[in-house]
């Protein structure tokens, strides 16, 4: 995952992943489930990812009627990036 972030960069991430110590790399995890209740903070999320700002590896979205179909994907492994559930 690292391998795309230049030196200097910022990894954020859902999950409790920390980082690898890659030197110039930062790792700044979210706890979505303490972010429920708070919109600023995804909504400045939001607008960084739609600016640009911050850069979002998706190998592919599906409609939310499909998410069987995405759960499927992700299970036969070989996906690099994330799955998106679109609503």
């Amino acid at each position: 995952m690292l391998d795309a972030v230049k030196a200097g960069g910022v990894v954020t991430t859902v999950r409790a992943y920390t980082g690898d110590g890659r030197p110039g790399v930062r790792v700044a995890p979210a706890n979505v489930v303490d972010m429920t209740d708070v919109r600023t903070p995804l909504e400045r999320l939001r607008r960084l990812a739609e600016d640009g700002a911050v850069t979002l590896r998706v190998a592919r979205t599906y409609p939310a009627e499909q998410a069987a179909e995405a759960h499927r994907v992700l299970e036969g492994g070989g996906v690099r990036s994330r799955l998106v559930l679109t609503f």
